[in-house]
């Protein structure tokens, strides 16, 4: 029970959802870890779960009267993820329009548009996942999480500690200048270590900080989605976290501009 205190808040303070924050964090590491190290079918079957999940989400928000719907869309799509990752590229891309479609036509207007667009997304996110490590292996897979992580992280703390004016306060109420800038700071530091590891100079550094950019511009896509669906979390499935899409938006933007970048400039 949480006792209110004078300034309108509780007794947990600014720093109450850390713990639960923390400890989920690191059970999703751990898992994260474990299906990159293994690989192949192990984690083709993580990340199209995470696509499921994040379409059910998405569903749920945008029809939330039809729970059936939303469950039969997140199967289909965690379907359509895994066999597009073991099939040839053309096949697997075609399979992944499927539950895209299919969702477009049971979901009524005005939502038909943003099911559409955010489901592209998130099928094509987990899609690019899988081909990084099929064909990159797990380290660039490994680095573009942790410049995630980090911006998320760096976020967090100096957002909480520094405070500051907001960034988008319309969209995203929670988040400041201070905190969006720290995110940048600590992907640029991120890619200094990385460099050298990479056999690269500044092009992984200021690679980093455009994917830390891109996270955190699908963190402020997913909150904008929030916004008009009148939502405060897209579920309750991860404790200190909200859902998979609260979760895994930034990681979404990632994928999209280290597939940009990795196709322009290799």
């Amino acid at each position: 029970m949480t006792v209110p205190t004078p300034n309108g808040g509780n007794s947990k303070g600014r720093w109450g959802d850390l713990m639960p924050r923390i400890t989920s964090a690191l059970v999703m590491v751990a898992v994260a870890l474990l299906a990159i190290w293994a690989g192949g079918l192990v984690f083709t079957l993580v990340i199209a779960l995470c696509c499921g999940g994040m379409i059910w989400e998405l569903s749920q928000m945008l029809a939330p009267r039809r729970s059936g719907t939303a469950l039969q869309l997140g199967f289909a799509t965690a379907a359509a993820v895994f066999f597009a990752g073991v099939l040839p590229i053309w096949l697997g891309l075609v399979l992944l329009l499927v539950p895209v479609v299919q969702g477009w036509l049971q979901v009524s207007q005005p939502a038909k548009t943003r099911f559409a667009v955010f489901a592209l997304w998130i099928v094509l996110a987990g899609y690019s996942f899988i081909w990084m490590r099929i064909s990159l292996g797990a380290d660039w897979l490994i680095w573009l999480a942790i410049v995630v992580v980090a911006t998320d992280v760096a976020g967090y703390f100096a957002g909480k500690t520094l405070g500051g004016p907001k960034f988008w306060p319309r969209i995203s109420p929670k988040k400041t200048w201070s905190g969006t800038s720290a995110g940048w700071v600590a992907a640029a530091l991120v890619g200094v270590v990385a460099a050298p590891l990479f056999n690269m100079g500044f092009g992984l550094v200021l690679a980093s900080i455009l994917v830390s950019m891109a996270s955190q511009a699908g963190d402020v896509a997913e909150s904008a989605l929030k916004r008009q669906t009148g939502v405060k979390d897209s579920s309750g499935l991860i404790p200190g976290h909200g859902g998979l899409l609260d979760r895994f938006d930034g990681m979404l933007g990632a994928a999209a501009m280290f597939l940009f970048l990795y196709s322009f400039l290799g």
